[in-house]
């Protein structure tokens, strides 16, 4: 049974957080046990140098290991200092005062860091995905958790583009996964577009997750955390499937703001917190829907220079484009990873596509004011604005004129009803 506390007008408190901890694991058999927490990169909100210094107080001292594996996915791996500042503890501390704790990235592209867990045959594929994808699927996972007794999965659960909610065991696929699954669930994602996903609880893409889940021989507790801002405001403990709906539900009321009318033009400014487009992109995923037909989106972004540190010669070649560009023109882009494509179609948004005239209409347009060259921009069908010709000040508190400023998006999700029912 789960256990967990929650609040929409108020942060929850350390000692409430502490509590919830000293339950979960007062009962569990972990005495010379090695235990293996996933935890999100910098690119997630979350309390992660408490969650450190609380698990340590409870299982350091009585568990064989404690070490962490960073659920990076495709993103890069962190340095030594990007390490330091997410556990809010620098190596040599670790090394005097967690002597027994290690913390590892993920590693996607190396296939001997990999092991198969499973397959997803073409007919199981086809079934959890309604017929959208019938592929099958084999399901690798770092090798890494086999060598621990227990895991632990320890992150927040926010609005997502591609499975409606992040959290619970996508911190497994892609978090810790290989290419396989994580090309077909991005893909399968970006066929049901972002717009109709992002803030859903159960979709077809979580449903594939918790299926390549079960493939998982290792005992698997999760801790999800439910942010707002910088807050927390909820903690619910237990196993990969509860522990997220009962997170996702709080999320969902916390982070996702329907907005009376859509937008002729939104300036969204990403964290800092994301330093390529690939992942500030959520900039463009979380205010869309809130977005009149024609209307325009603009990524204001001055720290950004990259598109994507991992896939950046790839997206070059590939570009952004609208889902059908992609479909009916199968046989050119069939061998593109599935990520790359679900990532074009995200940014670009929805929209048509006509092969006998080659014309493709967006919905919006999706504008770059970002350290990004008008020249790529304009190669990767992106529009461009000199950022230093926006002053976000000049923006705020025009919502009558159909101008919305969002600070640090990437979390929140703005959406119109009426937008996200004529999508449909």
């Amino acid at each position: 049974m789960g256990i967990g506390i929650g609040y929409l007008q108020q942060a929850l408190k350390e000692d409430e957080m502490r509590q919830i901890l000293v339950q979960t694991f007062q009962e569990s058999a972990l005495d010379g046990k090695r235990v293996l927490v996933i935890i999100p990169d910098s690119t997630r909100t979350a309390p992660i140098p408490l969650m450190f210094r609380e698990l340590y107080n409870l299982l350091g001292h009585k568990v064989a290991r404690l070490d962490y594996l960073i659920a990076l996915g495709t993103h890069p791996p962190m340095s030594e200092e990007a390490i330091a500042k997410l556990v809010g503890v620098d190596a040599h501390e670790r090394q005097e005062h967690y002597p027994n704790v290690s913390i590892y990235n993920h590693h996607w592209s190396e296939p001997g860091v990999l092991k198969t867990i499973g397959v997803i045959t073409r007919e199981e594929a086809a079934q959890l995905t309604e017929g959208l994808l019938a592929e099958e699927v084999p399901v690798r996972l770092n090798g890494m958790i086999f060598e621990y007794d227990q895991l632990v999965i320890c992150g927040p659960v926010f609005p997502h583009e591609v499975v409606g909610f992040s959290g619970g065991a996508k911190y497994l696929f892609p978090g810790i996964a290989g290419a396989d699954i994580i090309n077909f669930t991005h893909w399968l994602g970006a066929r049901l577009t972002s717009t109709l996903t992002i803030g859903t609880k159960d979709t077809l893409v979580r449903r594939v997750i918790h299926r390549a889940a079960e493939f998982v021989d290792r005992p698997l507790l999760c801790l999800a955390l439910v942010m707002q801002g910088e807050h927390l405001h909820g903690l619910y403990t237990g196993d990969y499937i509860d522990a997220y709906n009962h997170a996702a539900d709080l999320s969902g009321r916390l982070n996702v703001l329907p907005v009376k009318h859509p937008f002729k033009r939104i300036l969204s400014m990403p964290s800092t917190r994301y330093d390529d487009l690939w992942t500030a992109a959520k900039a463009m995923y979380k205010t869309e829907a809130a977005i009149v037909d024609g209307g325009e989106v603009i990524i204001y972004a001055p720290h950004i220079s990259e598109v994507s540190y991992t896939h950046g010669a790839l997206i070059d070649e590939v570009g952004y484009h609208v889902k059908d560009y992609f479909l009916k023109q199968w046989e050119r882009f069939k061998n593109v990873p599935g990520s790359i494509l679900a990532h074009s179609t995200h940014v670009k948004g929805t929209g048509t596509y006509d092969s006998a005239t080659d014309i493709e209409q967006p919905r919006i347009q999706v504008t770059l004011a970002t350290s990004i060259s008008e020249e790529r921009c304009r190669k990767i069908n992106l529009g461009y604005l000199d950022y230093r010709t926006i002053n976000p000040d000049e923006w705020e508190g025009r919502e009558d004129e159909g101008l919305l400023l969002v600070r640090h998006a990437g979390e929140m999700l703005y959406y119109s009803p009426e937008i996200k029912q004529a999508v449909k």
